[in-house]
Order: structure tokens, then C-alpha cells, then sequence
């Protein structure tokens, strides 16, 4: 992005090489496409967002960044990692353990914020070379451009939310969003490519709403039907709407948006929900990213991450487990409880609470045979070899089409049962409990036939059910830190199933409003190289 040497423009081979056709390769050298070939027609346009869409969940590594921490593969989970919404059981083989430490994003010359820093900017660097090549040109806006311009502006408003909401106070805890230091703003595609300073929170948050507004305009207006979940629909723009309003406390514009943002995507049955979250095909969701063979990203991959029966070493031998107290408040009657296996044996001798390698250790069994026998049901019912561990409390929400293989799997970014819950929290923060009570409902209703909305009838107590059916409903999605920050909650992870051998500093937080070690430290390198940018704009 913002460094001369690694701008990820328009030298602009590199927004090819993420996603570009492959006859568009062949006919032009990746190394001499020029920026006037690369924005000369709708059909390239179109080829760089392709290009976004791969990179979205791909691991191909950016100038300033590593292949290892790339796309929304990694970010997801990493995220869930830092709140302690997912909780590792050991060690493993060290992928996300220095995030859920603490000790990743609170180091400026750390991988993590490097690459979220420059794959951000990246995206923000892509679609100014669209838009400002459309104004500039004088092109035509059609029903196609509409939908390219509006995909363009959507990923714009949605980087620089995503870069806002880490590199800088959450809106909501900051005494003063319009002072406090935000990131720069990056409009220019030509040299040399430096950017302003850093803005403040509250002006790049205007730039936000003006782009998602504007992304909304073009896909409402007329714009073709995207290809498939993968592109930014005009649902998916109302919900990155939903997102940013209620971020920053615009309750009444969360609401509304939420609801435009889920019509049409009704929600998962219990079959569908427990089907392993790896299609984008499911009816709930309204954007993901499609991996197909020749794009897979391997053990970069989210299942890598986070699967039950992936087979990569890092959730072989660190199965990732609930918070053990938010497991036992989910009710019986609630199928979402079946996610989780409370009794699962705990077979690694290495697991962080002690108590793994034998039934001797493992207090939920008293003899060997009825150990063996329940590691042979876990591994067969969830297609596992015997090389894959197991852990009390662990996961069994995302699994692989094809059990025990690296078989590239969806990813999902956005699903409609987010809305339900950002819906019922813009209620309830406005006091509507009634029609809060009606949208939590919806969602609670279909994972829990006995839900019963009227349990929650003051803003307190609704509020902390809309806390608990976030964390259980999206367990693993990349909301954790969001949502902590949002709410002003600490971590503490007391009775959670969280080892503070393992944890560290990352076993307990104070809240986000009085400690600012929640807030991502810039990259070293871009304090370096940008001259807009000096020691002084250190988090």
C-alpha cells in the first residue's frame, strides 16, 4: 500500500497475479501489464475483482506480507483467537497461538498486522484504480459497470472498516471519535503513492458510509445479477451497511439494513446447520468465497484452522473447543448443542489442561475400554484417522466434504442469522425491547423450539441473550473481537476450559475503553518507509 516499494498497484502485475483469467496471462506477460491494459475495458475491470474475490480467502502473498497469513482464511479465526471466543487445546503446531497470547497484534513488526495492514490496503488500492479510471475516462455506465462500480466501492467500504475498527479505538469506546487517530486515506493510483496522514476515526468512518451508500446506489440501480456468492450482491452491501452502522452505535441504520441485508436468504434447518459450513450454497448464506480445486490454499485453508476433520497438523493435534460455561448455558432442546463434544476423549498426551493421553488422566472416564470405544465413535462418526486428537468441548461445527483430506472447502464471510442478531441488538440498544424480543425470536426460535422471548423482557437482560446467541450462533465466524470491543467487554477466562499455561496474557483482558492494547500496532515497516507516517503514529 502506502510504502513506494511495496504499492501493490499499478505496476499492476500483482493485481493481476491474484485471481487474473488464465488466457488474459498467456496472451500478456504477467510482468508487462501496463495500468492502461489492465483498466482498458469492463472485462479487465471485472478480472481485478475476480482477483479480489481469490484473494479474499487465497494464500498468495502480497509485497510487505507472507503467504502464511493471508485472506479471510486466516483473519477469521485469528480474530476469534484474540477474544477467546475459540480456545485452543494446546499448542499445536503454533498457527494463531501467539494471537490468542496476545502477543501477535500488539507487536508492530509481527506478521499478523503486517499482512492485515497491506492485504487491506491492497484491496483499497484495487478498486481506486477502478473508480478513479471511470471518472477520469469518461466511460460508459451501464448496467454492467453499475455492478463492477458497486462491487468496487463495497470492498472499499468494507477495507477501510475492517482497518479502522483494528488499527484505531473502537468507535464506542473512544471519548472522541473525531480526534482520535484513525488510518490514512489512499484516493491516489498513480506515482508516487504515498498516502496523507493518518485521519481521524471519525473521518474515515464518513468515507465509509459515503462508499457503502454509493455501492448501494450502483447495485440497486440497475446492476447486473452477481455471478455467484463470491461477488459483493446488493444484500451483501446491506449487510456491510448493517456492519458499519452498528459499530458505531447508528442503531436505527443497523436495524434497517439488517433486515434488506437477509431478505431472501431465509435460515439453515437443523440438517443444513449441522452439515459442516463448508458451502456457500447453503440457503443463510448471502457472501462467501468458492474454493475450487485449482485455487485451493492448502494449509493456509480456514478448515486448516478450524475444521474438526481437516487433515493438517494444526487441528490434528489442537482440536478447538467452546468456552466450556458457554456450552453448558446452551439448553438441551437447543441443536446447536450437538456442535460441541463435552465428553469427547482427551487423547494427547501434550493438551494444555493436563489431562490428556490415557482414560487414567481423563477424568470423564473410569476404564480403558470405554475410552477406546468412545475414540473410535468420535473418529468414525466425523471421518477422522486415528492421527487426529481429540478434546473434551471440541468442535465439530466445520467440517470438510471430504473427511481427512486437504480438499479445498467454501468459506463463509456473511450469513443471514448475523442480521437476525445485529437487527435484535439495534432494538434492544434503542429500548425496543419488543421488537428486539420478535427479531432474536426468528433466529433462537429455529435453533431451539422452546425459546421463549418473553424470559427477556428488560434491555439488561436481553442484551445478555443477544451476547450468548452471538457467541454460540457464530462461533469461529471472526466476530469475537468485534463484538468485545463493541460491548466494552474484558477477557477473562475463569472456568472457560482455557489453559494460562497456554493463554498468558491472553487469559485475561481489561475492556477495550481502558486499554489500548486491544488496538493493532502498524506495520514497522510502513512507520518506516511512509514519510506521512513518523514514530509518534505508533498504537
Amino acid at each position: 500500500m502506502i510504502r513506494r516499494l511495496s504499492i501493490l498497484l499499478l505496476t499492476v502485475s500483482l493485481i493481476f497475479f491474484v485471481g487474473c483469467k488464465k488466457d488474459f496471462l498467456q496472451l500478456t506477460p504477467t510482468d508487462s501489464i501496463s495500468a492502461e491494459s489492465a483498466l482498458s475495458s469492463p472485462e479487465n475491470m471485472m478480472l481485478i475483482l475476480n482477483g479480489l474475490h481469490r484473494q479474499m480467502y487465497c494464500q498468495n502473498p502480497l509485497p510487505g506480507a507472507e503467504w502464511s497469513r493471508t485472506g479471510q482464511s486466516h483473519f477469521m479465526p485469528m480474530y476469534d483467537a484474540i477474544s477467546g471466543i475459540i480456545i485452543h487445546t494446546s499448542p499445536g503446531n503454533g498457527w494463531h497461538k501467539s494471537d490468542l497470547q496476545w502477543l501477535d497484534h500488539t507487536n508492530a513488526t509481527y506478521t499478523t498486522p503486517r499482512n492485515l495492514w497491506y492485504q487491506r490496503y491492497h484491496f483499497i488500492a484495487s478498486c481506486n484504480a477502478i473508480i478513479n479510471k471511470v471518472e477520469d475516462a469518461g466511460m460508459v455506465i451501464d448496467a454492467n459497470m453499475k455492478n463492477i462500480l458497486g462491487q468496487a466501492y463495497a470492498y472499499r467500504a468494507w477495507a477501510y472498516h475492517v482497518l479502522v475498527s483494528s488499527f484505531a479505538k473502537g468507535y464506542l469506546v473512544s471519548s472522541d471519535p473525531s480526534s482520535q487517530p484513525g488510518v490514512p486515506l489512499l484516493f491516489a493510483t498513480t506515482s508516487p503513492y504515498t498516502s496523507e496522514p493518518r485521519s481521524s476515526v471519525q473521518a474515515i468512518y464518513n468515507q465509509i458510509e459515503d462508499d457503502i451508500d454509493q455501492a448501494i446506489a450502483y447495485l440497486s440501480d440497475g446492476a447486473s445479477t452477481p455471478a455467484n456468492k463470491s461477488h459483493i450482491s446488493l444484500n451483501a452491501a446491506y449487510g456491510i451497511k448493517a456492519r458499519i452502522a452498528l459499530s458505531k452505535g447508528d442503531w436505527a441504520t443497523a436495524a434497517t439494513n439488517a433486515v434488506l441485508a437477509r431478505d431472501g436468504y431465509p435460515l439453515m434447518d437443523e440438517s443444513d446447520y449441522k452439515s459442516g459450513f463448508n458451502t456457500y450454497d447453503l440457503s443463510e448464506v448471502i457472501w462467501g468465497g468458492h474454493v475450487i480445486n485449482e485455487e485451493t490454499n492448502y494449509y493456509a485453508s480456514f478448515f486448516y484452522y478450524v475444521g474438526t476433520n481437516f487433515n493438517g497438523s494444526q487441528n490434528r493435534a489442537n482440536p478447538k473447543m467452546i468456552n466450556n460455561a458457554v456450552w453448558e448455558a446452551i439448553p438441551e432442546t437447543d441443536y446447536r448443542k450437538d456442535l460441541w463434544l463435552p465428553k469427547a476423549p482427551n487423547t494427547y498426551s501434550a493438551a494444555s489442561n493436563g489431562e490428556g493421553g490415557s482414560w487414567e488422566s481423563d477424568p470423564n472416564y473410569d476404564n480403558a475400554a470405554d475410552w477406546e470405544a468412545a475414540k473410535v465413535a468420535v473418529r468414525t462418526e466425523y471421518g477422522m484417522t486415528s492421527a487426529f486428537n481429540l478434546h473434551p468441548y471440541m468442535s465439530v461445527k466445520f467440517l470438510n466434504k471430504n473427511p481427512s483430506t486437504i480438499d479445498p472447502d467454501d468459506v463463509i464471510y456473511m450469513r443471514s442469522s448475523e442480521m437476525y442478531l445485529i437487527e435484535a441488538e439495534a432494538y434492544a440498544m434503542q429500548g425496543f425491547i419488543t421488537q428486539s424480543q420478535d427479531a432474536l425470536d426468528i433466529l433462537a426460535s429455529e435453533r431451539d423450539p422452546d425459546f421463549d422471548k418473553t424470559q427477556f423482557s428488560t434491555q439488561e437482560e436481553i442484551m445478555a441473550q443477544i451476547k450468548f446467541q452471538w457467541e454460540v450462533e457464530l462461533w469461529g465466524e471472526g466476530f469475537g473481537y468485534f463484538n468485545k470491543i463493541r460491548w466494552n467487554d474484558p477477557i477473562d477466562h475463569t472456568n472457560s476450559g482455557a489453559s494460562l499455561v497456554l493463554y498468558n496474557d491472553g487469559f485475561q483482558q481489561n475492556k477495550p475503553s481502558v486499554n489500548d492494547n486491544w488496538i493493532f500496532k502498524i506495520p514497522q515497516m510502513e512507520i518506516d518507509a511512509n514519510p506521512n507516517l513518523g514514530p509518534e503514529d505508533q498504537n
